[in-house]
C-alpha cells in the first residue's frame, strides 16, 4: 500500500530509458498494472533483449530515439517516467558530454513533452548528487559534496541540473514534476560489463577469474533489489498530492564491498581471490540513504533482503553468461541460510 489517493485508471506512459536494466523492469510492472506503455531508447547503454519479451504485448510500442532529440508523440500521454541515462561509471564517463546533454537537454526536451501532453512526469535521479558525502545517512536536504570538475561531474552535475529543470517547471505550474533519488540498485537484466560492485562480482565468480575490488573494500554502500525500486518509482509517481521535493528511494541496509564479495564468493562455489586496485577518483567511501521521507510520504520501504536479491541476480547471471566455463547449479538452501546470517538489508 502506498499513501495519498492513488490513481488506478489506466494510464499511457512513455517509459525514457526503458530498455535499461531499471527501465525494462519498470516497463514489466507498468504493462502488469494494465497501463499502455511507450518505451523510447537509444539503445546506447539499453538492450534490445531486454524488452525484446514485450514486442508482442499489445499495450507495449517501442520507439528508438535519443532523448537529446525533441520526441513527437501522436497520442495521448499521461505520465513520463525519464530513466534516460546511462548510471555505471564507466558507461557514461566513456561519452561524458552526451552524459551530460542526456541529463540537461534530454530532460528538458521530456519535461516539454510533459507539458505540452499535461503528463505527471518523474525525473530519475541519483544519490551521487550527495558526491562523496559528509553527511551520513544522506537525508534529502543535504545539499552533498561534489567535484564539479572530476570525472564524474558529467553524471553528477548533470543530475543535479536535471532536479533543477524539474523543480524549476513545478514552481512555474508548467508540468507536475516529481524527483526520486536512486541509490544502488541490482538484479536481472544488470549488463555483465557495466562496472557495478555487484555485477563485476557475481560475473568474475561465476566465470572464474579474481574477484576485484577498488580501494580498500571498506568503502560502504547500500543496496536496493529492482523490484523493489520499482515499486518506490511508481508509489512516488502516483501519489497525491505531489511531494514537491526530492525523494530518497534505496535499501538503509550498508555494507561494506568487502562483506558483499564474501557473500557472492560463499553462494558461488568459487575458488576466486580477491585482488585489490586503486580506488577511481572522487569514488564515495560512504552511501546509505535515509529513507524517512519515502516511508511516510508513500508508505514505502524495501521488503527483498541483500541475500536474497544476490541469489536471483546470480541464478540470472548462471543463465545468460556465455563465456563462462559451465553453468552454475542451484544454490542449496542450506547455503543460503548459513549466507542469510551476514548482515541483511534493514527490516522495520
Amino acid at each position: 500500500m502506498q499513501k495519498g489517493n492513488l490513481r488506478e485508471k489506466a494510464k499511457t506512459v512513455l517509459v525514457a530509458g526503458g530498455a535499461g536494466f531499471v527501465g525494462s523492469h519498470l516497463c514489466d510492472a507498468l504493462l502488469a498494472r494494465g497501463h499502455p506503455v511507450i518505451c523510447v531508447d537509444s539503445f546506447i547503454s539499453g538492450s534490445r533483449d531486454n524488452v525484446r519479451p514485450l514486442t508482442n504485448h499489445p499495450g507495449f510500442r517501442l520507439i528508438e530515439q535519443d532523448v537529446c532529440e525533441f520526441l513527437e508523440i501522436d497520442e495521448p500521454v499521461d505520465q513520463i517516467y525519464n530513466l534516460a541515462c546511462a548510471a555505471s561509471p564507466p558507461r557514461y564517463q566513456a561519452d561524458p558530454v552526451h552524459t551530460m546533454m542526456t541529463c540537461v537537454a534530454g530532460t528538458g526536451n521530456l519535461l516539454a513533452l510533459a507539458e505540452q501532453h499535461k503528463a505527471s512526469f518523474l525525473q530519475a535521479s541519483t544519490s551521487e548528487v550527495y558526491g562523496d558525502p559528509v553527511e551520513h545517512p544522506q537525508r534529502e536536504d543535504y545539499r552533498g559534496n561534489v567535484s564539479c570538475t572530476g570525472p564524474r561531474a558529467c553524471y553528477d552535475e548533470g543530475k543535479r541540473a536535471a532536479e533543477a529543470l524539474c523543480f524549476d517547471m513545478l514552481r512555474a505550474g508548467r508540468v507536475d514534476a516529481r524527483v526520486a533519488r536512486i541509490f544502488n540498485t541490482y538484479g536481472p537484466r544488470m549488463q555483465a560489463n557495466d562496472g557495478r560492485i555487484v555485477s563485476n562480482l557475481i560475473v568474475q565468480a561465476l566465470s572464474g577469474k579474481p574477484l576485484t575490488i577498488y580501494g580498500s573494500g571498506m568503502q560502504t554502500r547500500s543496496f536496493c533489489y529492482v523490484s523493489d525500486l520499482v515499486g518506490g518509482l511508481m508509489a512516488l509517481m502516483d501519489v497525491e498530492p505531489n511531494p514537491r521535493m526530492p525523494v530518497n528511494l534505496g535499501n538503509p541496509g550498508e555494507f561494506t564491498v568487502n562483506e558483499v564479495a564474501e557473500m557472492i564468493r560463499s553462494m558461488v562455489p568459487t575458488r576466486s581471490a580477491i585482488i585489490y586496485k586503486p580506488l577511481p577518483k572522487d569514488d564515495p567511501q560512504r552511501r546509505r540513504p535515509d529513507i524517512s521521507r519515502a516511508t511516510e510520504l508513500l508508505d514505502w520501504q524495501p521488503t527483498v533482503p541483500l541475500v536474497e536479491g544476490l541469489g536471483n541476480t546470480i541464478d540470472w547471471f548462471a543463465n545468460n553468461l556465455s563465456d563462462r566455463p559451465q553453468r552454475r547449479a542451484a544454490t542449496p538452501r542450506r547455503h543460503r541460510a548459513t549466507v542469510a546470517s551476514q548482515p541483511v538489508s534493514a527490516q522495520s
